[in-house]
């Protein structure tokens, strides 16, 4: 089957199996950002995108449900030379120690940002709640999307 999508802001067709999900496929488009930690059980948030800004797992989503919608990958926030807040944030609090959850911790902290300027502890809990970390623990974690929303804040709510 083909469909249409938006990946990072670029339109895309893509070709799949009926049954393939949106992991599978956007890692054969080659896209490495996303990491599969479950074995596609849905439990560890490691494959987490945001579709139409909503943070979803990969591994389990079918393909299919992308169909005319926008796919958004943590290489889309910013760049080394022009890191997203989050990004950065994260890099400067120490919350990032193997790198594997990172980036849909990330996206799931903008997702979160988005929505809520100021969130508290309890809100970043819940919004990452989805997504496992076996090195750092959360408390660097929390620290860096509190940050970032600072300097979001600062730059009226956007990078």
């Amino acid at each position: 089957m083909k469909f249409d999508t938006t990946i990072n802001g670029m339109a895309r067709t893509l070709e799949c199996e009926p049954t393939a999900t949106l992991f599978e496929v956007l890692r054969g488009a080659g896209h490495h950002s996303i990491k599969q930690g479950c074995d596609r059980e849905g439990t560890c948030g490691a494959c987490t995108v945001l579709l139409d800004g909503q943070p979803i797992l990969s591994c389990i989503t079918p393909a299919a449900k992308a169909a005319g919608h926008e796919i958004t990958m943590v290489e889309a926030l910013g760049t080394p030379a022009d890191p997203h807040p989050l990004q950065k944030a994260f890099v400067e609090a120490g919350a990032v120690q193997c790198g594997y959850c990172t980036p849909g911790m990330i996206l799931a902290a903008k997702s979160l940002l988005d929505r809520t300027t100021s969130p508290t502890d309890a809100q970043i809990a819940d919004a990452l709640s989805g997504n496992l970390c076996r090195c750092t623990g959360y408390v660097k974690i929390t620290e860096a999307v509190k940050n970032a929303a600072q300097e979001m804040a600062k730059n009226g709510g956007r990078r």
